[in-house]
């Protein structure tokens, strides 16, 4: 079994910041890649963001969209979307995705999973 549980969302005026966090727990044997998708009110699911998972650096940050930067700390199976200078059409439900590979009891699948998603709003 493996969980994704996001968090850091929340409500933010026009401008300011937020930092979302997503750890991955469970019968993990390989981390591929762990990003970032959203979805704003009346629309589709939309990619942001993803990172590829290296075992030779334990930590990485790419910058994406010019105001966001996602990074990962390998130790803690943790990725990060740190958003700055946030607009109103940044709001929707943001939502932690993982490419990863299972191993346990005979089992060995890789599988891309999901988290339960974490809202961000921004507003005046």
């Amino acid at each position: 079994q493996v969980q994704l549980v996001e968090s850091g969302g929340g409500l933010v005026q026009p401008g300011g910041s937020l930092r979302l966090s997503c750890a991955a727990s469970g019968s993990i044997f390989t981390i591929y890649t762990m990003g970032w998708y959203r979805q704003a009110p009346g629309k589709e699911r939309e990619f942001v963001a993803h990172i590829p998972w290296s075992s030779t650096a334990s930590s990485d940050t790419y910058t994406v969209k010019g105001r966001f930067a996602i990074s990962r700390d390998n130790s803690k199976n943790t990725v990060y979307l740190q958003m700055n200078s946030l607009k109103p059409e940044d709001t929707g439900v943001y939502y932690c995705n993982s490419d990863l590979r299972v191993r346990n009891n005979g089992n060995d699948y890789r599988r891309a999973y999901w988290g339960q998603g974490t809202q961000v709003t921004v507003s005046s």
